[in-house]
């Protein structure tokens, strides 16, 4: 593992395991929506065997397990221990006993070729540098037959709030450099599909999926934004550049009226040929 992937893999942890106290939050009920969504899609049977990478707190490995029943087994993995905990704690209170979770990097996860009827990544493709690698890897743990689900992110991913933040940000910290999110590249139908073709991997099937997440009231953006990946840019400020910046987001928020953020995803489902 290179210093560009050591850097990205432990931001990635230090992130989620900050978001994990939001991240099942009512105002971040986006999540489960495009888990369930994945899920559906895949068409999972009875007694599958499934692995859902950078799961989270079980946003698409629940009703992944749900679904195969309990002849099935649903394996769930991510390098954050706090979103771990919290998915176990939720498979336990619904009984579901057939899905484990374990803290794993999925570039280097060690587990076995063919070894799963069906693979899930729901927002986790773009937190490693090299993508075409890593759906190369997943493709690698599919059996014949078998079904891969990608979920990205739509175009404008949570604005208009995003922007808003973006520049608040940059008032209190103008030294500080907002790189683009590496989930951009893929909001395009057709960037999706060619990562799929550069790792040598059947063309997928591109499902859109329209999706507004509903603020009820300005100040559930800032719930959003410390249960999810913007969580990272909050914790590089001060206490008082935080409340600053919180201040001001919710401000501008309420004085457009904004009563939703855009939450659109794509989901791309590929077979591999039998």
């Amino acid at each position: 593992m290179n210093q560009m992937e050591t850097s990205a893999r432990l931001k990635a942890a230090a992130t989620y395991d900050a978001a994990a106290d939001h991240f099942d939050d009512a105002p971040l009920a986006f999540w489960d929506r495009h888990g369930q969504r994945a899920v559906e899609l895949l068409e999972l049977r009875p007694g599958s065997r499934v692995l859902d990478v950078g799961c989270g707190t079980g946003a698409s490995a629940l009703p992944a397990a749900a679904a195969v029943g309990p002849d099935g087994r649903v394996i769930g993995i991510d390098l954050a221990e706090n979103m771990l905990a919290r998915a176990r704690a939720k498979a336990s209170a619904r009984r579901l006993d057939n899905v484990t979770f374990q803290r794993a990097d999925m570039s280097v996860s060690g587990l076995p070729d063919e070894g799963f009827d069906a693979v899930i990544s729901v927002f986790s493709i773009f937190f490693v540098p090299d993508m075409e690698r890593q759906v190369g890897e997943l493709w690698r743990m599919l059996r014949p037959g078998g079904g891969l689900a990608v979920t990205v992110w739509g175009p404008r991913p949570f604005e208009p709030a995003a922007s808003i933040f973006a520049e608040e940000i940059l008032r209190v910290r103008p030294d500080h450099s907002l790189a683009a999110g590496p989930w951009e590249r893929l909001t395009d139908p057709d960037n999706l599909r060619r990562l799929f073709a550069d790792c040598g991997g059947a063309a997928p099937e591109i499902h859109p999926v329209s999706d507004r997440q509903p603020l009820a009231h300005a100040a559930d953006w800032w719930t959003i934004a410390m249960g999810s990946g913007f969580r990272w840019e909050i914790d590089q400020l001060t206490s008082e550049q935080r409340e600053t910046v919180r201040t001001r987001t919710v401000e501008r928020l309420s004085e457009l009226g904004t009563s939703a953020v855009e939450s659109s995803a794509l989901h791309a489902i590929a077979r591999r040929p039998s």
